[in-house]
């Protein structure tokens, strides 16, 4: 018999897949051209060809055993350094290639990381909403999740929230920046609040509070938008990245840990996320991926596409009366319910071939995700869906 965990991780398995699955199903039943399936975030847009070029210079001019052996747990240092060098050149800071630390994703980073900072019973804070897998990666390191509410209809954090749910047993807040379900960024204000209650709670309780910042979407920012770099704001930062994407490849699982250079015990973090890569099992992040973005770091994916599909979703849904908050980042649209019960919206959607995700799978029910990352002709199919859609809650719709 499996764990009692592990049948508890079952029962509260992905929404997200599961809904994925249903489209595979339901695809197969009328057609996938007649099917509008918006529950997953799988990047759409082209590989860029540098990085595709970078793989088949590391093929073609690495010899085998270099390319495809071990290396250091923390990854190759000519790929460190790229990284480092890339984020100095782009946001100010002072990183060194010892400061990064190579990984399978960023969930691998994110398991990385919390393997290394916590103890039994430590509490991690997260912003709701947010990504569901954040509770599986705590429950992973015997670290107890709490919940930070939102500010709605913004999606900003609610800072006196905040810090009233830190206590002393409080380890880390967990961000998503831009975030997945809203597509909404903290801005720079937000971040420096947070960091100061932080700051304030570490002096408190004597001890440090660390800031994990999960950063996947942070190339896909809108209307010019900025990003904020957080080790500039705060010192006990670990900045955790995914190149999946920023080029469109999540299958390669390439990511990495960026550790500010102020950190307290930096050079201590640092010896722990390089044992957690091994003993996790992740060893080291993939050879050839890493080869091939050390070749190619400034290599970016289209995100005028995702914009393109974020103009036209969101404002024919607002059209139509739909509520949401327009996306500043990412490529997801957080809809509010007309029906109080999001689930009974989900399957009156599915009944027109339209699948979105609950908002409780982010614990933030009455609320759906759309995630836009499909073709721009899928989402002009999709409208017709969406008007009968909408005329089932004539009058419900605010």
């Amino acid at each position: 018999m499996i764990s009692k965990q592990m049948q508890q991780e079952i029962a509260g398995s992905s929404a997200i897949r599961a809904m994925f699955l249903e489209g595979k199903e339901l695809a197969r039943q009328v057609g996938a051209g007649n099917v509008y399936d918006f529950s997953l975030g799988n990047p759409m847009t082209p590989v860029p060809e540098e990085f595709t070029g970078a793989i088949l210079k590391a093929v073609q001019e690495e010899g085998s055993l270099e390319l495809h052996g071990y290396m250091d747990n923390a990854g190759y240092p000519e790929t460190r350094k790229a990284v480092a060098d890339n984020l100095n050149q782009r946001f100010g800071t002072d990183f060194t290639g010892s400061h990064i630390v190579m990984t399978v994703g960023a969930a691998g980073a994110l398991n990385v990381v919390l393997k290394t900072l916590l103890d039994p019973g430590d509490e991690v804070l997260v912003l709701a909403p947010y990504f569901g897998e954040y509770r599986g990666y705590v429950a992973n390191h015997q670290g107890v999740l709490r919940e930070v509410k939102p500010n709605i209809p913004s999606f900003q954090p609610d800072l006196e929230d905040l810090e009233n749910k830190i206590t002393e047993h409080t380890k880390a807040l967990l961000i998503n920046n831009p975030v997945n379900p809203t597509g909404v960024i903290y801005p720079e204000e937000t971040i420096q609040k947070m960091a100061a209650i932080l700051r304030k709670k570490q002096e408190e309780y004597g001890h440090e509070i660390y800031m994990v910042s999960d950063e996947p979407y942070r190339e896909l920012a809108y209307d010019g938008r900025q990003v904020p770099f957080l080790t500039k704001y705060y010192e006990n930062t670990f900045v955790t990245y995914s190149f999946s994407k920023s080029l469109s490849i999540p299958g390669e699982r390439i990511g990495y840990i960026a550790v500010c250079p102020g950190m307290a015990g930096c050079k201590e973090a640092l010896g722990g996320l390089s044992v957690a890569n091994r003993i996790l099992g992740f060893v080291n992040a993939p050879s050839l991926m890493q080869k091939a973005v050390a070749l190619s770091v400034d290599a970016r994916t289209d995100v005028a596409y995702y914009d393109r599909n974020r103009q036209l979703i969101y404002g024919r849904l607002t059209d139509l009366g739909f509520t949401c908050v327009k996306p500043q980042g990412a490529f997801y649209l957080f809809l509010k319910s007309p029906d109080p019960e999001e689930g009974n919206f989900v399957k009156a959607a599915k009944k027109h071939h339209i699948l979105l995700v609950g908002g409780s799978a982010f614990s933030c029910p009455g609320y759906v995700r759309l995630a836009y990352c499909v073709s721009y002709e899928m989402i002009e199919r999709s409208l017709p869906a969406f008007e009968k859609l909408a005329k089932e809650y004539q009058g419900q719709l605010t």
